[in-house]
């Protein structure tokens, strides 16, 4: 049994499950948290036909109390968290003006403050840890037409730099993987080179953002 726990905040069929690929083939374990129980149940038997132990736990990136309570149970069954992959993000299309004060809140909910709750949720049960954070070149070049997830995508950016400022001092690595392009198998933007470059990340622990681009 792995000693070592990777925990994946917003656990979908791309990046996450591509990046717990990865990290169990280098003898991690893997919790998954999500909204649907039957996405997560999924995600478990695919990981474990490769060989690697999964466990998922149903919750809510946009409510702190449902986020909580999820990552309660990741540590009350393991323990502790070695790295944390928080990959939510929710943007509701549409220009500024045309956005629903609402709808804007909530997206910034999952794209951003689920990202500090999950933060500080996991942070008392690590040592020497590291924090991943999925960044988008919207944080670079926003995009009227796509406001409330640029709008997002800046702001996981500056938290994942600042959580670096005041946690790298106490031995826990933040990092952000900026992926300038959209997430597309057979391209250089593929989920699979995206996980090899967040175990880099986890590996080196230097930069505290990384632009992913095409040379």
């Amino acid at each position: 049994m792995s000693e070592k726990l990777m925990l994946i905040v917003g656990a979908g069929p791309g990046i996450s499950l591509s990046t717990a690929r990865k990290f169990g083939r280098e003898g991690f374990k893997v919790a998954l948290i999500a909204r649907r129980l039957e996405a997560l149940q999924q995600y478990e038997k695919e990981l474990q036909s490769s060989g690697i132990e999964a466990k998922g736990f149903p919750g809510d990136a946009s409510s702190e109390e449902s986020l909580k309570s999820a990552i309660e149970s990741v540590i009350k069954t393991d323990g502790k968290i070695d790295v944390l992959l928080y990959n939510a993000a929710s943007g509701k299309p549409g220009k500024p003006t045309e956005l629903n004060v609402n709808d804007l809140v909530y997206d910034f909910k999952i794209s951003v403050a689920g990202a500090l709750t999950s933060v500080k949720e996991v942070v008392p049960h690590m040592e020497n840890g590291t924090i991943l954070l999925t960044g988008g070149g919207l944080a670079l070049y926003p995009y009227a037409e796509l406001a409330s997830l640029s709008i997002g995508k800046a702001g996981i950016r500056n938290l994942a730099n600042t959580l670096h400022q005041e946690l790298s001092p106490k031995g826990i690595y933040v990092g952000t993987l900026i992926i300038k392009g959209f997430v597309q198998e057979g391209t250089y933007f593929s989920a699979e080179n995206i996980a090899n470059t967040f175990f880099s990340m986890y590996e080196k622990q230097t930069d505290p953002e990384i632009m992913f681009e095409e040379k």
